[in-house]
């Protein structure tokens, strides 16, 4: 057994449908013996592949809260053919906070893996997804969004296939989720991944995964999230989990090559001058830094580096110097 201190109140090989939590010990002031409690269904009959989803991993990305909580509730081991783990907030303090960060030790789950079995609840969190769940799983699939300072429309995040059997699997997962834009790394991935993020921590295990940024502005947006829950069920169709699901017609997916972004070096009230979509010309001004505190004061001009269309833009308007405005991306083809 991978050395842990986090107890599980569900049995990963027992069929039938388990719903219980994850006990990451946890001794404060007000409770001697407590443990931070890390929701996870566990779904299990017959044969079949055994797919993890995971969301909350940033407490501020909600799409993905509410759509794997919502597979939690609907499904029944009736449904499903394999073996399905949810995990709808895996960094619990963080999504009870509303926080990119866990505010019991201000840990970023997805800048922790491999984790520490010995750590911090954030680190110890990070090692039991890595070291015990991810091992159990042949596909994964990690939801995020923009959080609280950036918007994306909803985009899977895939790596290269390193194996002909993983390009098949990731074609597979791409092409089911459906998602109007992939965004497409053209390096890294694979077994000696050193990606300290749940994406990584699945390259290292083996498993054929991807990732999905899905809306932001700390909000929930309605079309988003269905975009989601039908991409979920398409996901577990195509394995063959969900087998009486009647998956609708593909709608297709833009291909895309991220190419960077585009930082403010002043603080202020950032106006953007494009939205998402838009295309973008090299040395062209996308956004203005206001300055009303000073009205005499003309607002810097922010010119794009880089040519391309936009795939992501900060959702604040009040703004520091390092902050990242938006994301530009080229198309893959």
């Amino acid at each position: 057994m991978t050395e842990t201190q986090i107890t599980s109140e569900v049995d990963f090989d027992a069929g039938g449908k388990q719903t219980g939590y994850l006990r990451v010990p946890h001794s404060i002031h007000r409770s001697a013996y407590g443990w931070v409690a890390v929701p996870i269904t566990v779904i299990r009959k017959g044969d079949g592949p055994t797919l993890v989803i995971s969301a909350g991993v940033h407490g501020d990305e909600y799409e993905g809260q509410i759509a794997v909580a919502n597979l939690a509730r609907q499904l029944g081991s009736d449904q499903i053919r394999g073996r399905l783990i949810l995990l709808p907030t895996v960094n619990a303090p963080a999504a009870e906070a509303g926080n990119r960060v866990s505010p019991i030790d201000d840990g970023n789950l997805n800048r922790l893996y491999p984790g520490d079995p010995k750590g911090t609840p954030s680190q110890m969190i990070a090692h039991y997804h890595e070291e015990v769940i991810l091992p159990l799983a042949d596909y994964a699939v990690d939801l995020h969004s923009g959080g609280s300072s950036l918007i994306y429309p909803a985009t899977l995040l895939r790596g290269p296939g390193h194996s002909p059997e993983e390009e098949t699997g990731l074609k597979a997962l791409t092409e089911a989720f459906d998602l109007p834009y992939t965004w497409v790394f053209t390096g890294g991935g694979g077994s000696n991944s050193t990606a300290r993020t749940a994406m990584g921590a699945a390259n290292r295990k083996g498993v054929i995964n991807v990732m999905a940024e899905l809306g932001g502005a700390g909000c929930v947006t309605g079309d988003v999230l269905r975009q989601t829950e039908r991409g979920l069920h398409r996901i577990l169709h195509v394995l063959g989990m969900l087998p009486d699901h009647s998956p609708d017609a593909t709608q297709g997916t833009r291909r895309v090559h991220a190419k960077g972004s585009i930082f403010a070096y002043e603080a202020g009230l950032f106006e953007p001058l494009k939205e998402i979509g838009e295309e973008v010309a090299r040395g062209e001004v996308v956004a203005l830094i206001h300055h009303p505190e000073t009205p005499e004061r003309a607002p810097d001009e922010v010119a794009s580096p880089c040519q391309g269309m936009v795939l992501a833009m900060r959702a604040m308007a009040q703004t520091r110097r390092g902050d990242a405005l938006f994301q530009i991306a080229s198309d893959a083809d």
